[in-house]
């Protein structure tokens, strides 16, 4: 699913302080004209695992065609693994599993998923791939796909230096993907996050082919998952949201030469703005009643819908500081992704980036339901900080900051900086605030203690 836009000019760009152009040499520095939207057919709603079969057929798997299961141990315990293949079976396809997915999978956990395939479907892989599970399933369930159909091993699709940079070219055979969480957006990103262990980081599998052929969203996966967990996925999708809807407009990065090499996260447009500021409502305004009452299928449908919303402005128009702050943290000291984004969003996203528009960061104060009456821009853009962190605080699940999450300390946070500007460029440029490694660091300072 996909459509595109151009705008009627083309403006010369005279002087670049901050590098968002991926492939431009710099005597054809031109400003962006061109967006496009991307997203896998989406089947949304209680009971919408039962269609799962027709959604297969409708991807064109032949009906006597085996597939591959992807998820993990704990959704495999509480039943959804064996509901999700009762469903796919019902209408008369074969379905092997694999529930060794591991959570922030490294390039090794990948490795063995790819093995599994191999050793069990042979070196063209199963007919079907389906992945149910958080991000971390969902990232494993992509990334081995991707290997399957082009051949290799991850790192041969990771970016050097990492890596070795070889372009994904091949889609496939159909994935569905059906998140259990409402946080990530793996469901519908063109991305699989993968750690580096042994160089302490983390990098992606990056490619409109990585992206699923199909989500399916059924808020009756989501009610097994714990209040903790349900807080900590709901920070990584209001990130989602609130950075989506603050990161450069399209038109304000830096055309490429081809537009084979435009990056996947390429600035806000009009479509992200409208999922931007409805996600921000919905996740808002629902996650107190499902941290609370797990049981709310309305909340845990609204918190689910959100997520999406969030993750189609977010990572379409591009996560930002935030996230780039999170990933060396992440990997440094294993946290849940959700959780390092929740302690950092405020002085990042709320924080350092709200003085490079305060008006729409006013706008976001509306949105997560503050009264900003007669207040400056800037007034309101400082309570919509406040309110995100009176909101963690309501949760009561949430750390206060990185010194309660990792026991971080100032003694870290040398390190942490110069990762974030050396290891995350990708979304440092889309960043609505330049930065540098001072800045990096001070804002880490600052996230130590929230309350």
């Amino acid at each position: 699913m996909g459509f595109g836009y151009v705008r009627d000019h083309v403006t010369e760009v005279d002087a670049v302080s901050y590098d968002r152009s991926v492939s431009a040499d710099d005597h054809e520095l031109l400003s962006e004209s061109v967006w496009s939207f991307r997203m896998p057919e989406v089947r949304f709603g209680a009971g919408a695992v039962d269609e799962l079969g027709y959604q297969l057929a409708d991807l064109g798997v032949d009906d006597d065609a085996t597939g591959l299961l992807v998820s993990d141990d704990g959704l495999d315990a509480v039943g959804h693994v064996d509901r999700v293949a009762a469903a796919i079976e019902a209408d008369g396809y074969d379905v092997d599993r694999y529930t060794d997915a591991e959570r922030e999978p490294s390039v090794a956990a990948i490795d063995r998923c790819v093995e599994f395939v191999r050793d069990n479907a042979g070196e063209a892989g199963y007919d079907f791939y389906v992945g149910v599970g958080g991000g971390s399933v969902m990232d494993t369930a992509k990334a081995t796909r991707a290997v399957v159909a082009n051949g290799g091993e991850p790192l041969d699709y990771i970016a050097e230096p990492t890596g070795h940079g070889e372009a994904v070219t091949e889609s496939g055979e159909p994935l569905v993907l059906l998140p259990t969480t409402a946080g990530t957006g793996s469901e519908i990103s063109p991305l699989a996050i993968l750690s580096v262990e042994e160089k302490q980081i983390k990098e992606g599998i990056s490619s409109h082919h990585v992206r699923a052929d199909a989500a399916v969203l059924d808020p009756t996966l989501t009610t097994t998952l714990p209040a903790e967990q349900t807080a900590k996925t709901a920070m990584d999708a209001l990130g989602h949201a609130i950075e989506g809807f603050t990161t450069h407009e399209f038109d304000s990065m830096l055309r490429p030469t081809d537009a084979a090499e435009r990056p996947v996260y390429a600035g806000r447009t009009p479509v992200t703005e409208l999922f931007s500021r409805r996600a921000i409502e919905l996740l808002s305004g629902n996650v107190r009643k499902a941290v609370h009452n797990g049981d709310d299928l309305e909340a845990r449908s609204n918190m689910l819908e959100g997520a999406l919303f969030g993750a189609i402005a977010g990572l379409t128009a591009g996560a930002n500081l935030a996230h780039a702050m999170a990933y060396p943290v992440g990997n440094r000291y294993h946290t849940y992704h959700g959780e390092t984004i929740g302690v950092l969003t405020p002085a990042s996203t709320l924080g350092y980036n709200a003085a490079s528009d305060p008006e729409r960061y006013a706008e976001i104060a509306d949105l997560l339901g503050v009264d900003t009456t007669g207040l400056s821009d800037r007034e309101a853009a400082d309570e919509a900080k406040a309110q995100y962190i009176q909101l963690q605080r309501d949760l009561n699940v949430l750390p206060s900051g990185l010194a309660e999450l990792a026991g971080i300390d100032e003694d870290d946070l040398d390190w942490l900086a110069s990762q974030t500007v050396e290891t995350q460029e990708r979304l440092l440029r889309c960043n609505p605030r330049p930065v540098t490694e001072a800045d990096v660091y001070d804002v880490f300072e600052d996230a130590l203690y929230n309350w």
